[in-house]
């Protein structure tokens, strides 16, 4: 089982990220990231859209347990991050995550 936090630290730090809804949809629509994370209090308007191309660019998206404050925490960021893209894993193990449905989405 991999350990998210201790991964998102390392990829934060040797990888590339892009943070916040509007640009991890971006990276969606053009099927640059690997791999998509969101928070669990993701607003709801991006969560669809970035659902829809992220299956479009056959791009896995992940789902964070915690929420958008705990999740910019893990990427030792000072500030709330509702939605992530990884564009580079670095020495992180990241893209092992297995994708996650998000729960009580309309999609």
């Amino acid at each position: 089982m991999i350990d998210v936090n201790k991964q998102l630290k390392i990829v934060a730090k040797t990888g590339k990220l892009e943070f916040g809804c509007k640009e991890t949809l971006d990276a969606a629509r053009t099927g640059k990231a690997k791999l998509i994370i969101l928070a669990s209090n993701c607003p709801q308007p991006y969560v669809g859209d970035i659902l829809h191309n992220a299956s479009l660019s056959e791009v896995p998206v992940y789902t964070y347990q915690g929420t958008g404050l705990d999740l910019g925490v893990a990427c030792e960021k000072p500030f709330v991050v509702s939605a992530l893209a990884v564009r580079e894993s670095g020495d992180s193990e990241i893209l092992k995550l297995k994708p996650r449905k998000m729960k009580d989405v309309d999609t």
